[in-house]
């Protein structure tokens, strides 16, 4: 038992060690001066970190970006959390309908969806190419799945059926039932999908490369056209997005524990 123990911690300290190693690279590139003729960087410095946060360029596009995935995921909450509930209690016999419209993003390309939004939405009334509302609508389909799946797990785990019956049983209507009983038993999920889809959404490129590109520049258009200019700066960013999403990361999984720890 104690040897099968040690194997568990020195295999999870190698899988560990593989996926720190990259990011340990990009960071001494970020704050390196030369590194091409040796094993460890000529000399070290702050200054691409200096030049990143004074660019007006990086603040803007990453207000953008802040902006276009935080619409998109509380628009996909107030729609999912509704529907995935008005589905679970009311009208199961759609749940399979509802998850296979959820699931099809899976099975579509980003070029594929791209390329056809820009065919669809490109004239007539709803002309919305180079947009940004165009961005938050194919956003809204590509995290269609990461929302859906967390949402339903929690409906189905805490029994929401069971949990509005107790509370019409109590004299609550079916609003307040769900507003006071049932979304703060599935909140801890639908903060673990917010997170999944904010984690996706920043990271996301090619919607956000063919949809508007340079017309409403994003980080991640912004990563790659600094990324053929200067290499460190390029991993500047890199590392930087690391550093917020862990933050982003931890603020979440803390308010999904407290909200876990304040139902029991």
């Amino acid at each position: 038992m104690k040897n099968r123990l040690l194997w568990h911690k020195a295999l999870t300290a190698i899988v560990l060690l593989y996926l720190f190693i990259p990011l340990l690279a990009t960071f001494l590139y970020s704050i390196s001066t030369d590194w091409y003729r040796t094993v460890l960087p000529e000399g070290y410095t702050g200054k691409w970190y200096g030049e990143l946060v004074s660019d007006p360029r990086f603040i803007d596009a990453l207000g953008r970006t802040l902006f276009v995935c935080i619409v998109t995921i509380l628009i996909s909450l107030v729609v999912m959390v509704i529907t995935v509930f008005a589905v679970t209690v009311y009208l199961p016999r759609l749940e399979r309908l509802l998850q296979g419209i959820a699931m099809l993003p899976y099975a579509v390309p980003p070029v594929v969806t791209a390329v056809g939004l820009i065919t669809i939405y490109s004239q007539g009334p709803f002309a919305l190419s180079g947009s940004v509302w165009l961005v938050i609508g194919a956003y809204f389909v590509a995290i269609l799945p990461y929302m859906y799946q967390g949402i339903r797990n929690s409906m189905r785990t805490v029994d929401a059926i069971s949990l509005l019956d107790a509370a019409e049983l109590l004299g609550a209507s079916k609003l307040k039932g769900f507003w006071l009983v049932v979304f703060p038993n599935i909140l801890p999920g639908v903060l673990v999908a917010t997170l999944l889809s904010f984690s996706i959404l920043f990271g996301e490129f090619v919607l956000a490369n063919l949809l508007i590109g340079g017309h409403y520049e994003m980080i991640q258009v912004y990563l790659v056209r600094r990324m053929e200019e200067n290499g460190h700066l390029a991993s500047s960013i890199v590392v930087c997005y690391f550093i917020f999403i862990s933050i982003i990361s931890a603020v979440v999984l803390r308010l999904g524990r407290s909200a876990k720890e304040g139902r029991t």
